[in-house]
């Protein structure tokens, strides 16, 4: 699902799935956060979309880290604001958090989003 966000409601109006990888693997959540595409991530996730579902078979991962990675502190919002987890790891458990990727891009918003939530401290 790529497109403008009323591109992406007419597909999900049509019967598509939000979840639903494409060929290589990447899930439309995945697609929109890492391209900092907030209003598509609002959409999807409003479709049901799993805020915490892992993309890709390697090269991708957790949406939220996706977002934080790059900086783009609203689809950041958009992602906690469905309820992802900034502590969760990609790599099936074993990588990076948001909170990891977002520290090690210098993306201090999205740090500051992060740790507002579930009581999240950042170490000194």
């Amino acid at each position: 699902m790529w497109g403008t966000p009323l591109d992406v409601i007419r597909l999900l109006r049509a019967g598509a799935h939000p979840d639903l990888p494409d060929a290589a693997g990447t899930t439309p959540l995945y697609r929109a956060a890492v391209h900092g595409v907030a209003e598509n991530v609002r959409v999807l996730t409003a479709a049901g979309a799993d805020p915490d579902r892992e993309s890709g078979t390697g090269d991708e991962g957790l949406p939220l880290c996706a977002a934080a990675c790059w900086g783009h502190d609203a689809a950041v919002r958009e992602l906690l604001a469905a309820g992802a987890d900034p502590r969760l790891r990609e790599d099936g458990g074993h990588g990076m958090t948001a909170l990891d990727w977002a520290r090690a891009g210098s993306h201090q918003q999205s740090l500051d989003l992060m740790s507002g939530t579930q009581g999240l401290q950042q170490p000194r």
